[in-house]
């Protein structure tokens, strides 16, 4: 896996977008009393189930891969001059 140094940065707008898309699937109830781990784990499963991301294999689904899932996601998605890819 390639780290970059704005991984932590891609992972919260990640993770920012990922919540606004769980709301406009109707999961309202996220942001309450949701750990983050149990966050990133809910956006990444939302986002294999909506079929914007592929999932990973069994045997890979943990934290650091899911997490790695999400900043590929949301790397995608930006602009390639936003100042996070750079």
């Amino acid at each position: 896996m390639k780290k970059n140094k704005n991984d932590a940065k891609l992972l919260k707008k990640a993770l920012e977008l990922g919540m606004a898309f769980a709301k406009k699937q109707g999961y309202n109830d996220l942001e309450r009393h949701v750990s983050s781990t149990d966050k990133v784990e809910c956006i990444y499963r939302l986002l294999v189930q909506y079929k914007q991301i592929t999932p990973l294999a069994v045997d890979q689904e943990d934290g650091v891969n899911m997490k790695h899932k999400l900043v590929l996601w949301i790397s995608r998605l930006l602009p390639p001059d936003h100042e996070l890819l750079k």
